[in-house]
């Protein structure tokens, strides 16, 4: 497989490969693609915790009776009152 990388991409690696830190080219590829697999990794789990939380949320939602905004807000502001009048 050929890869082109951008003018910007080839300083950026060669910018780490003169700090030193890095031996080659290859081993930074190979650090930013484990990375990369690692972050798809984490926002799949955190997409199906969001998902886990709506689901739960919905489910709650069809036995709870239905309220007003209005009542809504109130009653968040009555909580919210009480926990800063302690």
């Amino acid at each position: 497989m050929a890869i082109n990388l951008t003018p910007d991409q080839e300083q950026f690696i060669e910018a780490k490969l003169q700090a030193g830190k890095y031996r080659s080219a290859e081993e930074i590829l190979e650090i930013a693609l484990r990375l990369l697999d690692e972050y798809d990794r984490a926002n799949a789990e955190w997409v199906e915790n969001v998902r886990g939380k709506i689901e739960a949320a919905m489910e709650a939602s069809n036995h709870t009776p239905s309220i007003d905004g209005e009542t809504f807000v109130n009653q968040i502001l009555e909580r919210f009152q009480q926990t800063h009048q302690a």
